[in-house]
């Protein structure tokens, strides 16, 4: 490939030092990886991370990744179960790495849905109360565009879109974790702490390291010092000029004088939303929100520029190998890394984790199919839930679902952040513009919902192949628990939701759950059916430089040789700060200066280590979520909270 990002080798240290390789572990056909008492405790777990999330959905809009508790609450569940049953004298089939890493699969791809279904923001948009919290009489807000919860077309709902990411891209999983050997932080973090559940020295190891440091400075040690460097360049790009550079056109670009928290101004093109305008709302018929998307779409043009010249670049070099098959061997290629001579069994143990990671193969006659029968399904089902939404705008939507979903799967190996809600934005933007003001909002809403299930599924899936790759789990058994896990969710995330909906005031500004989102979400479908001429001024012409700035980029670091090539910055790293903001992008930095000090100083313990200490930071952040959603769920709050800021003029 053209573009290669390459990763720190992880291994299980134990496998090193004693002599006995993971090309000796013996592992479980992929149908014994997947068992009963597993899919029993990914239910339990699912519920449970499923209230979380709506808890955390409801009240400040915010999901931590609950991928490493996954898998931590997963090993202790079913090493409980098994220790109890063997002291009743029962034989049971032993815990392995495998089974761990479907359970954290499926519990993952169950409380997803409790995110990507909408319960706070765009589903819970369409419902009359914030109808009513917006005002009766707002420009653009009809009534006809009203349409409460109700467990069975929530649940139908789900289940007619909830499946398409999966199988979108699974043909694409060899490039993706082998060829563009995206480092998926998130995902190796989790191996890494199963690893180290199954072994003596790897539970050691990551104990030593287990601490609860900021989880980006273990991204930074994790992924290439281009993506950090990258991630850094876009950050100073972004807040450092182009910001700057905005809001030294007030006056002209946007109306002067006006509060910096003030949508109409420099705070509407960095598009972020204070919640505390949304606690303080009142019924007040005067309160007027312009909220519009020049960060959106800016960081989306980024990503996309970057995501469909790879994309373009991947279909290319597929055709071309089919062309030449005649001369090639019939199975996928397996990618061959420059290593010491003295890591020679290394090189084995990363050629059976290629081995096994390709071995059950999930045809892709079988993936294409399950998509096409999935979206003329869904596409025939969901006007029937939303009719404003008609079926060849759901059709179109299925059209251009994988590649949007190749580009944010990408994004997330790269960097860990999982943007699927802003494809849903920009989706939610178009359709609503496309329908109009006769049932555009309610639309939009709907399309959202479409494109952020497929996005945000398709990134999931990806980042547990990686899991599965490192913990030399099947390929095939991570499709079918993310299947089964998706079917759960379908259920279970709806049911939870409906015990918020029916107990408490869901939306109401008084109530202990806001939904900050939900009002966020019907002004952007608002905004929308005025279409584009909405957005701010040269909106569009920056959107487009950026956009053909992402495709130079990485066509200069195709054409160029690759000890020039290595330093030339990623678009898509670079997007993300556009979006999230530059908070996360100094601590990545951080990590990757560590790593750099670490290899000039000791090369070989950077190599074995850099991997174990990156682990245990994210995973210890990762597993401070839970205890911290439960005190959040207590409302009990910190009892200091300190900030920085620049100090007051005289």
């Amino acid at each position: 490939m053209g573009t290669e990002i390459s990763e720190p080798l992880i291994l299980d240290k134990e496998s090193i030092d004693d002599g006995a390789g993971i090309e000796s572990e013996l592992v479980p056909e992929w149908k014994d990886q997947i068992t009963i008492r597993g899919v029993v405790v990914s239910a339990l777990l699912g519920t449970l991370f499923c209230i979380i999330t709506h808890k955390l959905n409801l009240t400040v809009g915010i999901i931590p990744s609950l991928n490493v508790g996954a898998g931590l609450l997963g090993f202790f569940f079913v090493k409980s179960w098994t220790g109890f049953l063997t002291k009743l004298g029962f034989q049971v089939s032993p815990f392995t790495k495998q089974e761990n890493t479907v359970i954290q699969t499926c519990v993952v791809a169950c409380y997803g849905l409790a995110f990507s279904g909408g319960f706070g923001s765009y589903m819970i948009a369409m419902d009359e109360r914030t109808y009513k919290l917006i005002g009766a009489d707002y420009p653009g807000n009809r009534a006809e565009d009203i349409k409460n919860p109700g467990l069975g077309w929530m649940t139908g709902f789900l289940f007619v879109v909830s499946f398409l990411g999966l199988f979108s891209l699974t043909p694409l999983r060899k490039v993706m974790v082998l060829d563009y050997k995206l480092t998926y932080p998130s995902g190796t973090a989790t191996a890494m702490l199963i690893n180290s559940f199954h072994t003596h020295s790897g539970a050691e190891l990551a104990g030593f390291y287990f601490d609860f440091s900021p989880t980006y400075v273990g991204c930074g040690l994790i992924c290439p010092h281009i993506v950090n460097c990258s991630v850094l360049l876009g950050a100073i790009i972004s807040w450092g000029f182009l910001w700057p550079f905005i809001s030294a056109h007030a006056g002209d670009w946007y109306p002067s004088g006006l509060e910096s928290n003030n949508f109409k101004g420099l705070y509407g093109y960095k598009s972020f939303v204070l919640l505390e305008m949304f606690f303080s709302h009142n019924s007040s018929k005067e309160v007027f929100w312009v909220v519009t998307f020049s960060q959106v779409f800016i960081a989306i043009a980024l990503i996309l520029g970057d995501g469909l010249y790879n994309l373009i670049k991947i279909i290319y070099i597929s055709a071309k190998e089919v062309c030449n098959k005649s001369t090639k061997q019939s199975k996928l290629p397996i990618v061959n890394e420059v290593i010491d001579n003295e890591s020679s069994k290394v090189l084995a143990e990363q050629r059976k984790r290629d081995d096994i990671f390709l071995k059950d193969r999930i045809p892709t006659w079988f993936a294409a199919s399950g998509y096409v029968a999935l979206a003329a399904i869904s596409t025939a089902t969901i006007p029937i839930i939303f009719p404003p939404l008609k079926w060849y705008l759901v059709l179109v939507s299925y059209i251009i679902a994988p590649a949007l979903a190749f580009c944010n799967s990408y994004g997330t190996g790269l960097t860990d952040w999982n943007l699927s809600s802003t494809y849903g934005k920009i989706g939610l933007f178009i359709i609503a513009s496309l329908v109009g003001s006769d049932g555009g909002v309610m639309a939009g809403l709907a399309a959202c919902g479409v494109m952020m299930s497929i996005v945000s599924t398709a990134a999931d899936l990806m980042q547990d192949f990686k899991t599965g790759y490192l913990t030399l789990s099947s390929a095939k058994s991570m499709f079918v628990s993310q299947l089964l896990g998706t079917a759960m969710g379908c259920v279970i995330a709806p049911l939870t939701f409906w015990m918020f909906w029916t107990a408490f005031e869901v939306g109401s500004p008084d109530g202990p759950y806001k939904a900050p989102y939900a009002v966020i979400f019907r002004e952007m479908a608002i905004l929308g059916i005025e279409g584009f001429s909405e957005l701010p001024k040269h909106c569009l012409a920056l959107c487009f430089g950026f956009f053909i700035g992402a495709v130079l980029v990485n066509l200069l670091r195709d054409v160029t040789p690759k000890e020039i090539s290595q330093f030339i910055p990623i678009p898509m790293a670079m997007a993300v700060p556009f979006y999230i903001g530059a908070y996360f992008a100094v601590d990545m930095f951080v990590g990757t200066v560590i790593l750099f000090i670490w290899e000039r100083i000791n090369q070989k313990e950077a190599e074995d280590y850099a991997g174990a200490v990156a682990s245990g930071l994210i995973c210890g952040d990762g597993i401070w979520t839970i205890p911290s959603a439960i005190l959040s769920i207590l409302r009990i709050n910190p009892p200091i909270c300190m900030y920085f800021g620049p100090s007051l003029s005289s």
